[in-house]
């Protein structure tokens, strides 16, 4: 099992531009909730893909659905969405994935995700989680190393 989805590239052809991933996902879930009610590391906007311009990733254990922090979560941690400005505006989303967090660090001079995910995601039965390297090029994560 991946903890990891990936879209082809032929997707991010057909995907329509969203104006704001942080307006886009609340809208969401203030349809599937009552009452959503969005903790301050909901959304995330930095470089993720190096290429100078902002992106976002939303964090759903940061949402609080009817009175119940993290919905989505489980033993395998909760969901988090990649998304990717484009050049000309708007924002599509290039993975989505279930996490215990990450972290966003300088590896061989380069920014990448240090991911911490549930230990079979690095075909392990132990304990410890699964930490992956990620980089992120051309919409596509790439995984550099996993442990």
């Amino acid at each position: 099992m991946m903890a990891l989805i990936f879209a082809p590239a032929l997707a991010f052809a057909q995907q329509q531009l969203i104006t704001d991933p942080e307006i886009y996902e609340k809208d969401h879930f203030r349809t599937e909730c009552k009452t959503a009610d969005f903790g301050p590391g909901f959304i995330s906007r930095f470089d993720i893909n190096n290429d100078g311009i902002v992106d976002a990733v939303s964090n759903h254990g940061e949402l609080t659905c009817d009175g119940v922090k993290g919905p989505a979560c489980n033993n395998d941690g909760c969901p988090y969405n990649f998304y990717l400005q484009a050049k000309e505006g708007g924002y599509f989303m290039i993975a989505t994935a279930q996490l215990y967090g990450y972290e966003f660090v300088k590896y061989f001079g380069n920014m990448v995700f240090l991911l911490k995910m549930h230990p079979r995601f690095c075909e392990r039965t132990d304990a410890e989680p699964c930490e992956m390297r990620v980089r992120v090029r051309g919409g596509r994560f790439l995984t550099i190393s996993k442990k």
